[in-house]
């Protein structure tokens, strides 16, 4: 399972919420405090859910699952089509269609081929909606969570302090806005991904070559993958946020839970 340090949180910035007046109440007990009017987000809580997060990633990785690519999900309908006419044009490219055709033709066919290549080969023969979506901001990217919601589908959302937590299944609080921040949970997220994948792999030779063997060969033969191996947190990485942030931190939030949560505006996919 990837691994993730307080060091590399805090050299991504991942601490540092939004302004004090911009904030989502539910997200209070991922805050650690406030300094010069921006909220400090709590990295040992940060560190625990992303732990929760990656395993649940490298789970449906090491099951069989597969990635899908953001903005995809709700434009199903559309993606087929695409999808479908890649597969007409890489038809055409290899059966001797394009022989018949005038070279200015073929040149504009070719031309379409590759931008659909280039966008769609990774999920040309994907035929199933994903098993879960990660997506960073689930206020940005609210109308892919709302719509997997829907469809039962669990999603992995990195949060900021101006985010609604209960809209995903495995919330990661955090900065969302800066590029150091989302590059490092995109690649740990994907690191999950790769070594579920690779778990996955290391089964199914380990289960052909238990089928030749006898029963308790194969027993012995077979590699086990433990759920509750450590990844995250170890006793070296229990520091103190107090520690790390100095004393011009203040520990609570400094807006009223009760006052009128202002409106985060959102964009459209």
């Amino acid at each position: 399972m990837a691994t993730i340090t307080m060091k590399e949180l805090l050299e991504a910035g991942v601490h540092f919420g939004h302004q004090t007046k911009r904030w989502n109440p539910k997200m209070k007990e991922f805050i650690f405090g406030e300094r010069n009017g921006i909220y400090i987000i709590d990295l040992q809580k940060t560190l625990k859910m992303f732990k929760e997060a990656s395993k649940f990633v490298q789970d449906l990785a090491t099951d069989g699952s597969q990635r899908w690519l953001g903005g995809l999900l709700t434009n199903w309908v559309t993606v087929q089509k695409s999808v479908k006419r890649l597969k007409e044009l890489d038809e055409m490219a290899t059966d001797g269609r394009y022989e018949l055709l005038p070279k200015k033709e073929v040149i504009k066919l070719e031309r379409e081929r590759k931008h659909l290549q280039a966008n769609l080969a990774g999920i040309k023969n994907m035929n199933r909606l994903p098993d879960a979506i990660f997506v960073i901001d689930s206020n940005k990217e609210q109308i892919a969570v709302r719509e997997a919601r829907k469809l039962g589908i669990p999603v992995v959302a990195v949060v900021d302090t101006n985010c609604d937590p209960t809209e995903g299944d495995y919330v990661i609080p955090g900065n969302d806005d800066a590029l150091r921040a989302i590059r490092l949970f995109t690649s740990k997220i994907s690191e999950s991904i790769a070594e579920g994948a690779q778990l996955m792999t290391d089964k199914q030779v380990a289960d052909m070559q238990a089928a030749s063997d006898a029963a308790q060969a194969a027993a012995d033969a077979a590699p086990e993958y433990h759920s509750e191996e450590a990844a995250g947190v170890d006793p070296a990485e229990d520091i103190s946020m107090e520690e790390v942030l100095g004393p011009g931190t203040h520990k609570k939030p400094v807006a009223n839970e009760d006052a009128d949560v202002p409106k985060v505006e959102s964009q459209t996919v």
